[in-house]
């Protein structure tokens, strides 16, 4: 939307009340994300100037659509998720005093508005997320995705490609491809191209992007082929995020999803054969309509037996319109929460002994910043994805180290939330 409205000649300011025009991107996909987005919408409406328009973007009306201009009086006007395109024209429009109050999202369309060249929001811009699909097809009882953003609508190759390489242009050296099931990229297009050919050709044709992390697989759409690309192609990180959310056959049933507990299994263990230095991520829920305490000592069993490097455990929380909110059986929250700690208390000595593995270690990592005293830098090495896994805290032993380098680090200690390193004499370029 920002690259749009730069090319249509708009202007930028950090400072609301100055701004003619507020814009909120939401989400919606869980209650604590609406409400979220519902408090950032109502700080913004308190900073409006007068006849300054306030549009809300993005899952929450499309999710809410015959509820946001009811509840949310301050609104102006909506862009769905499959409307992002049209940002300019709907300020145009408001400008010219239209009033659009009385607009409804429809259903996602196609994915054409990804196809412009934008710059990327990433701090120092050393990485990018690039999404390659839109929606879901997987249609898990528990979720909302699918009605939201509608079922999946893969980017074609030479898009990704062509953005890709702008963004090395820009000088981002990580690029990290998303959709919300990356496993199935391509199945949905002609001549169905995989991930894995899809990665081939990123790291073959944009010679300036250094590694590249893929996010959001299902296991059951893990196929060799792209175990193969993974172990074979230095330039695609050995990282995994894995989402399998329980490990009882009959509460992944009930779930809907389409894989058992024995295949998680069986595609974790080939994966780490293939790359034995492999970071995996996951996240499971507890709570879900139905489980029962053999459920949770399965999930608990699991947990302990496989070793995630990284693990977040979410209470299952009952999405209006989802089937899992009919479910009968459902989970009191007071007992979910409780499963969910010891999960977690059982998984923080997991991490930490994972960690401490890998002191000794040397290898490359991209500079995002400093620590709040300013003495070390903080990065990321090939394990680490942004916001969601440990920083890596380093000490630089060169003068020219600086935001955006890459030196080659030794881990020399480490935490279950962190790890520290020292940079060595040769960088990593």
């Amino acid at each position: 939307m920002s690259a749009i409205l730069r090319k249509e000649g708009f202007s930028f300011t950090g400072t609301p009340h100055l701004a003619d025009y507020l814009i909120v991107n939401t989400c919606a996909f869980i209650q604590p994300a609406v409400e979220e987005a519902i408090e950032a919408i109502l700080d913004l409406a308190s900073s409006k100037k007068e006849g300054a328009r306030l549009i809300v973007a993005g899952c929450l009306p499309q999710r809410y659509k015959d509820e946001i201009f009811k509840e949310l009086p301050e609104v102006d006007a909506v862009i769905g998720t499959g409307e992002y395109g049209s940002v300019a024209q709907v300020l145009r429009r408001l400008s010219a005093g239209e009033s659009l109050r009385t607009h409804r999202p429809g259903l996602p369309g196609d994915v054409i508005y990804l196809d412009i060249d934008r710059q990327p929001s990433a701090r120092q811009g050393t990485y990018a997320y690039l999404k390659i699909a839109e929606g879901c097809s997987n249609a898990c009882a528990y979720c909302t995705i699918p009605s939201i953003r509608g079922p999946q609508r893969s980017r074609q190759p030479q898009a990704i490609l062509r953005e890709a390489s702008h963004l090395a242009d820009l000088g981002v050296r990580e690029l990290i491809l998303v959709a919300q099931d990356t496993t199935r990229y391509g199945r949905d297009l002609a001549g169905q191209p995989t991930l894995a050919s899809l990665l081939r050709q990123l790291t073959e044709k944009t010679p300036g992007i250094e590694l590249v992390r893929c996010l959001y697989f299902y296991a059951d759409a893990l196929t060799d082929e792209l175990m193969e690309e993974m172990a074979s192609n230095p330039k695609i990180a050995p990282y995994m995020d894995l989402p399998i959310q329980h490990a009882s056959d009959a509460v992944l049933r009930r779930m809907r999803r389409h894989e058992t507990a024995a295949e998680i299994e069986g595609k974790i263990h080939r994966i780490r054969q293939l790359i034995p230095e492999l970071i995996i991520r996951s996240t499971v829920m507890t709570g879900f309509p139905g489980e029962t305490e053999e459920d949770f000592r399965i999930l608990l069993d699991f947990v302990q037996r496989i070793r995630f490097d990284r693990l977040g455990c979410f209470v299952f929380c009952a999405e209006e319109g989802t089937p899992a909110a009919r479910m009968p059986d459902q989970v009191p929250f007071a007992t979910a929460s409780i499963r969910a700690a010891k999960i977690m208390e059982v998984q923080k000595q997991i991490a930490l002994e994972q960690n401490r593995k890998r002191i000794g270690q040397v290898t490359p990592v991209l500079f995002e910043g400093v620590d709040e005293r300013g003495i070390l830098f903080q990065g990321r090495s090939y394990g680490e994805a942004p916001d969601v896994d440990p920083l890596i805290f380093v000490a630089a032993t060169r003068p020219d180290h600086a935001i955006g380098s890459r030196p080659a680090v030794r881990i020399v200690d480490a935490g279950p939330y962190d790890l520290t390193g020292v940079s060595l004499d040769e960088h990593c370029e």
